[in-house]
């Protein structure tokens, strides 16, 4: 481990030494895939024998969706714990308080809500300082991020995070770049663009392809894309996770001052300690984590309004539905009546592709047999 340590500082140093110029692309290129390989080692060690198995900040999963807290020891992120799940974690005036996962839950909107109070992340956590590695492996399941801030030094802490969970294969705020990218036995690399490129070419793409020991597979460029996320496609373990970033102390600053900071997007100006802007907190989560709310109805029955049937916005087609309920609905399905949104008439009948709105009322009809 301390090999790959060494190994990333030296590729790190030689990168910040070379110069950006077209000519010098190839080798940055090059060193960019030689990092992402040794990153990767460290995302996933090698198993060792014996009974030597580093503990883990892994939890349960429950709810219909899960949010991580990270950020830095004694930010405040068990005071917001505590208040918004009713959960007691350890809070004091000293730093990494928090030595293992505290998990809560919340109810919102009909949706039940997990949190996980995670331990204060330290510079150097990427590359396992402070158990730091555990921590960004709890991070990287959740559905959105929760990046506590203190509102004295906020701009410092948020880019040494950002550094730390991006050294991980975390992606804040990000979607996939469109490019496909596919192995084949043989052919050599086929490169297709369809918009302008800026910065990859297929020399370079020939080149990263090479230290990955791949030299035949076909690449279809649809975005302007960067040589970083042409890696992270090759790499194929990144995860993008929409990330909030919670100004926490605010009581400690002027008006002035907090009209400045609240221009960093994707912020939420809060004060955990006296439970100020919580309503607008909740409301930006909601925003972020993108779920849609069903509603059931039995035949005969006025829809069940109090417990939806809860859905991630990318997986909301009443196929989606019927699993969430239960798997063996769908063997059973003839079709479906849908009143709301996503349908032009009030019900309308529809089969298993039917894609669901958020609010949308269902009604299973199973087929006689």
């Amino acid at each position: 481990m301390a090999d790959v340590i060494r190994r990333i500082e030296e590729i790190e140093y030689e990168m910040s030494k070379t110069q950006k110029n077209k000519a010098t692309s190839g080798h940055l290129g090059l060193l960019k895939a030689k990092l992402a390989k040794l990153r990767r080692e460290l995302i996933t060690p090698k198993s060792q024998g014996g009974s030597g198995s580093v503990e883990s900040f892994e939890v349960a999963k429950t709810g219909d969706s899960r949010i991580g807290f990270v950020g830095f020891p004694s930010v405040g992120k068990s005071t917001l714990l505590s208040n918004l799940a009713g959960v007691y974690s350890e809070v004091a005036a000293y730093e990494f308080t928090t030595l293992t996962t505290v998990p809560g839950c919340i109810k919102y909107k009909g949706a039940k809500i997990q949190l996980l109070d995670l331990p204060g992340i330290i510079e150097g956590a990427k590359d396992g300082k402070g158990r730091g590695r555990q921590v960004i492996a709890v991070a990287r399941t959740a559905n959105l991020i929760f990046i506590v801030l203190d509102v004295l030094k906020p701009l410092g802490h948020k880019k040494i995070i950002e550094k730390e969970l991006e050294g991980f294969g975390v992606r804040l705020n990000k979607t996939p770049p469109n490019i496909i990218f596919r192995r084949k036995d043989k052919g050599g690399i086929n490169l297709q663009t369809m918009v302008p490129q800026t910065e990859l070419d297929l020399d370079l793409i020939k080149t990263i392809l090479e230290e990955y020991r791949i030299s035949n597979a076909d690449v279809m460029l649809r975005c302007d894309a960067t040589t970083d996320e042409f890696i992270d496609v090759v790499e194929g373990n990144r995860s993008y996770i929409p990330c909030i970033y919670l100004l926490n102390k605010i009581d400690q600053i002027s008006v002035e001052e907090l009209e400045i900071i609240c221009k960093i997007p994707h912020t939420v100006p809060i004060s955990a300690h006296h439970k100020w802007n919580y309503d607008d907190l909740l409301e930006k989560m909601w925003q972020y984590l993108q779920l849609v709310r069903i509603y059931t109805k039995p035949k005969g029955q006025l829809p069940d309004y109090e417990a939806p049937v809860v859905l991630q916005k990318e997986k909301c087609s009443v196929e989606d539905f019927c699993n969430k309920i239960h798997r063996t609905i769908l063997k059973e399905l003839k079709y479906a009546l849908v009143w709301g949104t996503s349908v032009k008439h009030q019900p309308q009948r529809v089969g298993i592709a039917h894609v669901l709105n958020d609010e949308d009322v269902v009604q299973i009809v199973k087929s006689v047999k």
